[in-house]
């Protein structure tokens, strides 16, 4: 009974180490592993980057600090598996104004504001729901207007997925690119 145990534990373990691989060959799947690795890394500011996947082609857009920042997108983005090219459409940001000395208490605290603080919430709370598988959903967000694409397996899944975006603060509205695949 242990070995059919033991058998039948390292038979889940092989599935779900396929699944996952499969996943990540997905044009979503890259998206969101290239954000994964932006939001992991130091010199990268996840929030500034727009990350699309379109035959396994990544496109970087956003406005970047420093060129330190974008080389560095670059180059997480190429190592990432399943891609086949990267397109930086990055951009270097011009250098901050003299301020008051005023603190924007926002920034401060770490709050993400304008379309990559929508982007990031909307992906974040996908990831965070049963109901959705959120790896399979890519979120890009343009002047408050969220899209999604991506397979889903059930209209309620899409269904759920439209609600979390709709119910985000920010979003004026909500594109819905959703497939329904069974599988």
């Amino acid at each position: 009974m242990t070995r059919k145990k033991l058998v039948g534990f390292l038979g889940v373990i092989a599935v779900a180490t396929a699944m996952t691989a499969a996943c990540s060959k997905s044009d979503a799947g890259i998206t969101t592993a290239v954000k994964a690795k932006f939001a992991a890394d130091d010199t990268v500011k996840a929030y500034q980057i727009n990350v699309d996947t379109k035959d396994k082609i990544v496109t970087l857009k956003g406005e970047v600090n420093t060129a330190a920042a974008r080389d560095r997108a670059v180059e997480l983005a190429r190592a990432t598996d399943g891609v086949r090219d990267v397109v930086d459409v990055l951009v270097l940001a011009p250098p901050p104004a003299a301020t008051s000395g005023v603190v924007d208490r926002e920034k401060e605290s770490g709050n993400l504001t304008g379309d990559p603080g929508i982007t990031a919430t909307v992906k974040t709370k996908m990831l965070a729901d049963t109901t959705v598988s959120g790896l399979k959903i890519d979120v890009d967000t343009t002047d408050g207007v969220v899209s999604l694409t991506g397979d889903v397996a059930s209209a309620v899944e899409k269904r759920r997925a439209i609600e979390i975006a709709r119910e985000t603060d920010g979003v004026k509205s909500v594109k819905d690119h959703l497939k329904i695949v069974k599988k």
